[in-house]
């Protein structure tokens, strides 16, 4: 899935594809899809809606979008791209729930009727905050390892079997620690195991459906970019800075 036109680097060669602001205006638009996708699944999340039958939350449509964007931009970028998105999403994540937070409890104007409203929707309880940002992070570091080791291992071949790998693991992961701690101790285990499975095999299936998209994804942007990053020598760890 290189591309003829590509430009085979490791991530320690890279440097950026400028427009002039030391970013191209195709990255900056991926990283842009990537951090709404993940804003508006948060907040569609309190919604539940009946799929088939499938009793699941509406930010399902929306969250496993952002692991298909990470994907793509692990694949064209590299995991040191991946790594700066997922630390800015959340950052972002964090000043949007800061703004909520702070417009829930500034007292409202006499006149208006709206609050009991906003606070159902968009107020947030401290248990589902951390095992969202929990859930969030570690996901999302575990989908673009195994993306970028994968990568490695299969010489940039196979791209179906890096997205659907890397995407069962990071949903896996996320639905498990998401579940768990949002709800140990208050709904019983063989039904909190059950949802956490649920979510998983939803949000995966969705992605394995998206496989001819995040293809066509990739291929444009390798071409457009002239560009294609394997991480032979990047540190994995989330935390750095290289």
């Amino acid at each position: 899935m290189r591309g003829k036109a590509a430009r085979v680097v490791s991530a320690e060669t890279l440097k950026p594809v400028a427009d002039g602001r030391g970013h191209s205006t195709w990255y900056v638009a991926v990283v842009a899809i990537f951090v709404t996708t993940l804003i508006a699944a948060n907040v569609t999340a309190v919604k539940l809606i009946d799929v088939f039958g499938l009793i699941v939350p509406a930010g399902t449509i929306v969250f496993p979008i952002s692991y298909i964007v990470g994907d793509v931009l692990t694949e064209v970028y590299g995991y040191r791209a991946a790594r700066r998105t997922i630390w800015l999403a959340f950052a972002c994540n964090l000043l949007f729930v800061a703004a909520v937070y702070g417009a829930q409890v500034i007292p409202p104007a006499s006149f208006w009727d709206g609050q009991a409203a906003y606070e159902r929707i968009l107020g947030f309880t401290g248990r589902l905050l951390v095992a969202s940002f929990c859930a969030y992070l570690i996901g999302e570091f575990a989908n673009a390892y195994v993306l970028a080791r994968l990568k490695i291992v299969t010489s940039g071949r196979w791209l179906w079997l890096r997205t659907i790998s890397s995407t069962l693991v990071g949903q896996g992961i996320d639905s498990a620690v998401f579940v768990t701690i949002a709800f140990i101790g208050t709904i019983p285990t063989t039904v909190l195991i059950g949802t956490a499975i649920t979510q998983w095999l939803a949000k995966s299936l969705y992605e394995a459906l998206a496989t001819p998209l995040t293809y066509a994804v990739v291929g444009s942007l390798k071409r457009v970019e002239k560009l294609d990053v394997y991480d032979r020598d990047t540190s994995f760890s989330p935390f750095s800075v290289k």
